[in-house]
């Protein structure tokens, strides 16, 4: 017969069990409103009342109460006597953002050094979302060149600066710009990103045809942050004319200084090879 103990057993130890749900505070004004700068932000052609009450599942009348308080606020316009789109107020909101600020005052005389000396045209782009946005541009000092517009909006899939970014982010960052991405796109990354990735980190830069435009050589420098994480790319749409007899080589290397410069400037800890840290 077993031995059986006069000693009680007490039961383990468990944490209280929280069965809060987290609160969902209801902001259906600032939804609203949100809803509809997302949605004039993807149309060039602005959009009339009643589009965007269709579009947004909302009545006229809601629409309209949004429209004039955006429009007192100096975030949309009419552009004539029934659409509206956006202004620039929010890009202006986004240069004011201290992180980018520093970086356009910083990177902006290294940009017309760079322009001058490579005869080319250069940007500075940065993520937000699954986006890069164009934030800083030089022109070439030339006759003919090839610019992107400031302030342009580009697939992160389809520029070098984006996949230069992703390849120097940290993995959690990269995983949350991929998740953004994918929202935003409704797609999937493609099977050889990690393979793109890895190669552009190993030579440090990115530099190929462009996902674009015909007869133009993307290539691109990151950028870094004080954590060595990505903050941006500088990079310069190369294109060979009479006008411009640099070569490719030497622009990868006058690019490659001014991105380091840019990254001094700025306090950045590069994480490149041979690069200032």
């Amino acid at each position: 017969m077993p031995l059986r103990s006069n000693k009680s057993v007490k039961a383990p130890l468990r944490a209280p069990v929280n069965t809060k749900k987290p609160v969902n505070y209801a902001t259906p004004a600032l939804d609203k409103g949100l809803d509809v700068i997302e949605l004039l932000a993807r149309q060039s052609g602005g959009l009339t009342k009643s589009q965007l009450a269709r579009q947004l599942n909302r009545t006229v009348s809601e629409i309209f109460r949004m429209l004039l308080c955006l429009e007192r606020r100096g975030y949309i316009a009419q552009i004539d006597e029934e659409r509206y789109s956006l202004t620039l107020k929010l890009f202006k909101l986004v240069q004011e953002h201290a992180p980018t600020e520093r970086l356009i005052v910083e990177a902006l005389p290294v940009m017309n050094r760079l322009a001058h000396e490579t005869l080319q045209s250069c940007h500075m782009g940065v993520l937000e979302g699954g986006r890069v946005v164009i934030i800083a541009q030089m022109n070439a000092p030339t006759n003919l060149g090839f610019y992107v517009k400031l302030g342009s909006q580009v697939n992160i899939m389809e520029a070098a600066s984006g996949y230069v970014i992703l390849a120097h982010q940290t993995p959690p960052q990269r995983e949350r710009t991929l998740a953004e991405w994918m929202k935003e796109s409704g797609k999937k990354p493609p099977r050889d990103l990690d393979i793109h990735l890895e190669r552009i980190r190993k030579a440090g830069y990115e530099k190929r045809a462009s996902y674009q435009v015909k007869g133009i050589v993307n290539i691109s420098f990151p950028v870094f942050d004080d954590r060595g994480s990505a903050l941006g790319a500088l990079t310069v749409p190369y294109i060979q004319h009479s006008e411009a007899p640099t070569k490719s080589n030497e622009v990868i290397e006058a690019l490659r200084r001014a991105a380091d410069e840019i990254c001094a400037s700025i306090g950045g800890r590069s994480q490149l090879k041979g690069a200032n840290s």
